[in-house]
């Protein structure tokens, strides 16, 4: 069955373990991280100036879709800018992939898929 959810009047939640600023709208969620099976999709909401301050690692994939708004990427050691990412970039990180710490300027809103 089809399922239509308009994204920006959805409740966007902060779970335990988000950095401040930082939000979710979870669309679709069956990836079983105990079984290494299914899939996730979610929507992932920077306020402007929000950021996270470690690298990341999992062992499952994510493809990334910058919807709009800006992403930085930031030097894990000192959390300074190497890259400025805009609306449009696409990222694909394979399981045990190391990414981030990332912070944005304006805001933005990212689409990810996460899958085993």
């Amino acid at each position: 069955m089809e399922k239509i959810i308009d994204v920006p009047s959805q409740d966007w939640l902060a779970p335990e373990g988000f950095d401040p600023g930082i939000e979710q709208v979870i669309v679709n969620n069956t990836l079983d991280e105990v079984n290494k099976a299914g899939i996730r999709t979610r929507f992932v909401r920077f306020s402007p100036g929000a950021r996270t301050t470690k690298k990341f690692i999992h062992d499952y994939h994510e493809e990334v879709f910058l919807v709009e708004g800006d992403q930085i990427l930031l030097d894990d050691s000192n959390l300074q800018q190497l890259e400025q990412y805009h609306q449009g970039k696409f990222f694909t990180r394979p399981a045990g992939t190391f990414h981030g710490p990332f912070s944005s300027e304006k805001g933005c809103v990212l689409l990810e898929v996460h899958y085993y």
